[in-house]
């Protein structure tokens, strides 16, 4: 069974399609070539993967391709924020060259977030342009990266500078495959779904509280997950379908990703993964607005509480400073004329966006949430 959430754009527009949760549903990721049959795609695929996610899903995914009359070939990238870079992009621009990849040939991601932005911007760029399709493994990637069509790699000064606005044909999840994803990956992943419940969705947000533990696969039923990954999903597509490139509406996705971002940044992507940046984020967001009598204490809380059942971090770590998150800050892709846009809430639910902010309260907030060693 299969719920399909249209993302409804001016051109390109594409369905994500989420499979049933259920651990004895029929096996998605061997009914790909189902789901992609339909785009008239031509018979040329790169499959673009880690060796990690690959040794669990490859073969399913690449023997279904197969069986359908087309032609693939794997390139494989290592896992970590840390290799999104040009280099490996010049790789899958080597394997694309190396196989005769045409304009009508497709790229597919199988992976998280890192693998899904490289081969988004790969396919966006070479041949100026190919389709290219998001199997997300990971929770993170299900409810965010894949959808929308950001694309591109990290700067060692900042992330995501590099990139295109590049949509996929079609995404495709199967929420099963995250009985696979190390539980810490899972916990980064659910600093999304929060998000979402607090810029968007008043009812999601309501759902992770009633839920006994938002931190393992393991302890999430089924129901839950469904309505976790369905409802989120259809947050991104609500917001990506009125304003596809960011120009007003869409920024309120960034939500914790300022500071979080700079946190990645100045950990050189390799201590705090995207999620866990983005709860901190979130918890020093939340403690600016609160100060700025934009939001309430109580809801501050409900937010930080939810956050730590999700086993994420609440506090930014002893050995990055303040000065350097400030100086980062100015790197971001959301400042605008020289000033910093923040996005704060107003209610559950409900979120406004300011440059308002002055380093004066930044500094003070982040004093405040930063762990004392």
């Amino acid at each position: 069974m299969y719920t399909r959430i249209p993302v409804k754009l001016p051109q390109d527009s594409y369905d994500i399609v989420i499979c049933s949760a259920a651990p004895h549903a029929r096996a998605s990721l061997s009914q790909l070539a189902d789901q992609i049959s339909p785009l008239n795609l031509g018979k040329k695929v790169l499959l673009v993967s880690n060796p990690q996610i690959y040794e669990y899903y490859g073969e399913s995914v690449v023997n279904c391709l197969m069986a359908a009359g087309f032609v693939v070939t794997t390139h494989l990238i290592p896992e970590g924020e840390i290799h999104k870079t040009l280099d490996s992009i010049t790789q899958i621009y080597d394997a694309a060259l190396e196989n005769y990849l045409e304009r009508s040939s497709t790229m597919i991601a199988l992976g998280g977030g890192v693998i899904g932005d490289m081969t988004g911007f790969a396919a966006a760029t070479w041949l100026r342009g190919i389709p290219f399709i998001q199997i997300p493994t990971s929770l993170l990637a299900m409810v965010d990266a894949a959808i929308g069509g950001k694309t591109g790699v990290n700067h060692p000064k900042g992330k995501n500078l590099i990139g295109a606005f590049h949509q996929p044909r079609l995404v495709l999840i199967d929420p099963t495959v995250l009985k696979t994803l190390p539980v810490r990956e899972f916990r980064a992943g659910m600093a999304e779904v929060i998000k979402y419940g607090v810029i968007w969705d008043q009812a999601l947000f309501n759902h992770l509280e009633a839920a006994e533990r938002l931190d393992n696969f393991s302890e999430i039923n089924q129901e839950l997950l469904q309505t976790i990954v369905t409802r989120s999903c259809q947050a991104k597509a609500d917001v990506v379908s009125k304003d596809e490139k960011e120009s007003g509406l869409r920024a309120i996705l960034n939500y914790g990703h300022t500071i979080g971002h700079a946190i990645e940044s100045l950990t050189g992507y390799s201590q705090i993964l995207h999620g866990e940046g983005v709860a901190m984020g979130m918890v020093a967001a939340g403690r600016i607005a609160v100060k700025l009598n934009m939001w309430s204490e109580q809801a501050a809380l409900r937010q930080d509480a939810l956050i730590k059942k999700a086993g994420l971090p609440t506090e930014i770590p002893a050995g990055v400073d303040a000065e350097a998150i400030i100086q980062t800050l100015q790197t971001d892709k959301k400042v605008k004329a020289g000033k910093v846009r923040f996005i704060f809430p107003q209610e559950i639910g409900t979120v406004t966006i300011t440059d308002q902010v002055t380093s004066d309260l930044i500094r003070e907030v982040l004093a405040e949430v930063t762990c004392q060693a």
